[in-house]
C-alpha cells in the first residue's frame, strides 16, 4: 500500500504565496517521479510541475517564475512553493509519486488541496 498526503491549501489574496506539501508513505523500493497536477471545472487537468530525478524539473508555461518545486528524498516529500498568485491559479491541486516497486513503476495520487486565490 502506497499513501500520499496533501497539506497546504487554502485561501489567499491575489499576489500572495501558498506552499503545499505531500509526503508518499508505504511500502516500495523507490520513489521516481513526485509532482503536482491541478484540476478546475471545465478545463482539462493540467500539469502544474513535477521533479522528475536527478536535479530535473518541469513546469506549466503558466507558472513559470512563479512556483517552485522541491523534493526531500530522506522524508518522501514534494513541495510547491507558490507566489504571485493569480485567480486563475484557483483549483484542487494533486499531487503524485511514481514509486518503484521490484522494478514496476505505478502512479499515486493525493487526495487533492483547494487553492483559492480570491480578494
Amino acid at each position: 500500500q502506497v499513501h500520499l498526503v496533501e497539506a497546504g491549501g487554502g485561501l489567499v489574496q491575489p499576489g500572495g504565496s501558498l506552499r503545499l506539501s505531500c509526503a508518499t508513505s508505504g511500502s516500495f523500493g523507490g520513489i521516481q517521479a513526485m509532482g503536482w497536477y491541478r484540476r478546475t471545472p471545465g478545463k482539462q487537468r493540467e500539469l502544474v510541475a513535477a521533479d522528475i530525478g536527478g536535479g530535473t524539473t518541469k513546469y506549466a508555461d503558466s507558472v513559470k517564475g512563479r512556483f517552485a518545486i522541491s523534493r526531500d528524498n530522506d522524508k518522501n516529500t514534494v513541495y510547491l512553493e507558490m507566489n504571485s498568485l493569480k485567480p486563475e491559479d484557483s483549483a484542487v491541486y494533486l499531487c503524485f509519486s511514481n514509486v518503484d516497486t521490484a522494478g514496476v513503476i505505478t502512479t499515486h495520487w493525493g487526495q487533492g488541496t483547494q487553492v483559492t486565490v480570491s480578494s
